[in-house]
């Protein structure tokens, strides 16, 4: 495309919007208005929290009233979907801004952020105890392969992937050395720390579980979150938010009085309001997915908050669902099928006002696709019928 082009069809736009001068102003004034705010609050005086979520809100509003004014009429859905801070900002926005948005979608959502460096920090920690403890790719390679030959065949089909790793008990003790072995297995300093790895983080005292840990499965992306450092996330947050010390390291985390120095900190990061009626009874829609894989956020995390909103909401589950996507890491890639519109999905659903207890996914290898499968809600899993391709989604129910 030139530029004489762009220019030319500037021009015409900016005539078109000229000859109605309500709809120039929207056009031209709110972006200036709004980026005004912005800078008088980023100017300083103003909590971090406030800025964040500002942001957040002005891109709403911004984008409808951008919308009307290019079109003459205002949108008819309005959906947000993100993952990871990105889902903790989705579920943000329908506890906080209930009316905002049609549609959410949530995904690998790290909402319980006051808790999830808990767990992050102590993996790491697992895996630095002293020089015994590390683990390193022929550890996670064990562990993987281990994980599948005692696993992967209880949903029915052997194709490498777990429909729901929570069905399967496996002790990591399995994979230990044998005498004369050194490689391609685990010491007993090794195996204590993938046991920390999968047990996820308690309170020193009240031996409460203070968030999930990792699923089996999830093995070949653990180095990224234990390899040389703790996740950033979770290190910059103890270190510069909850004790403002520079200097402060990991390994002094203490998962007794830390806990409530975490607690008494305001941070503004949690999304894990249960109560979303507000949001419900408005008629929005709320769809959750998270991958059983996934090494950044412990998966188990989205099932929590989710069987949390069925409590405390009235007649949650006709507004609400959660997919448990089987060998997905954090919100992509993975041996799974993990290729979806999850936009198409909740688009449907507030059009047609029937929930989806199924979405069609693929998995696609070198631009070609090679598996269907259903993703089903949770917690049903897809289930093989017993006969036909196990790589077509159509032998395959959930249940």
């Amino acid at each position: 495309m030139s530029a004489a082009f762009v220019v030319a069809a500037a021009r015409k736009d900016v005539a078109r919007r000229l000859r109605d001068p309500f709809a120039f102003l929207l056009w031209l004034g709110i972006p200036l208005v709004l980026g005004g705010l912005m800078a008088l609050l980023n100017s300083g005086g103003g909590k971090p929290r406030g800025r964040l979520l500002l942001a957040d809100r002005d891109e709403t509003f911004l984008s409808k009233a951008v919308a009307a004014a290019y079109y003459g009429n205002a949108p008819k859905r309005s959906y947000f979907s993100g993952c990871s801070t990105g889902g903790r900002q989705a579920l943000t926005a329908a506890q906080r801004y209930p009316l905002d948005y049609d549609g959410i979608i949530a995904g690998a959502a790290g909402n319980f952020a006051k808790r999830q460096p808990f767990t992050q920090i102590h993996m790491w920690q697992a895996t630095h105890k002293d020089a015994a403890s590390l683990l390193t790719e022929p550890q996670y390679t064990a562990l993987h392969k281990a994980v599948v030959a005692k696993c992967d065949a209880l949903d029915g089909v052997k194709d490498g992937v777990l429909e729901n790793p929570r069905s399967c008990k496996f002790d990591p003790a399995v994979t230990s050395c044998k005498p004369g072995e050194s490689s391609n297995c685990l010491t007993a300093p090794q195996v204590e720390a993938a046991k920390k790895i999968y047990a996820g983080a308690s309170h020193a005292k009240t031996h409460e579980l203070l968030y999930p840990g990792l699923e089996l499965g999830s093995e070949m992306g653990w180095d990224e979150y234990v390899g040389v450092r703790p996740v950033d996330y979770a290190e910059q947050l103890f270190r510069y938010v909850v004790f403002k010390d520079e200097k402060w390291q990991p390994m002094s985390l203490n998962y007794d009085s830390d806990v409530a120095t975490m607690d008494r900190t305001a941070t503004g990061l949690n999304a894990n309001d249960a109560d979303l009626t507000k949001f419900f009874s408005r008629g929005g829609k709320l769809l959750m997915y998270h991958g059983w894989g996934d090494p950044g956020i412990p998966p188990y995390n989205s099932v929590n908050y989710y069987q949390s909103v069925q409590k405390t909401t009235k007649n949650a589950h006709d507004s609400s669902r959660l997919f448990m996507i089987p060998g997905m890491g954090h919100c992509r890639g993975g041996d799974g099928t993990t290729s979806y519109d999850m936009v198409a999905a909740i688009d449907e659903w507030v059009d047609t006002k029937t929930a989806p207890n199924a979405i069609p996914a693929s998995k696609i290898v070198d631009g070609k696709i090679v598996r269907t499968r259903p993703l089903c809600a949770y917690p049903a899993v897809a289930t093989y019928k017993g006969s036909g391709s196990t790589d077509d989604a159509v032998n395959f129910v959930c249940k």
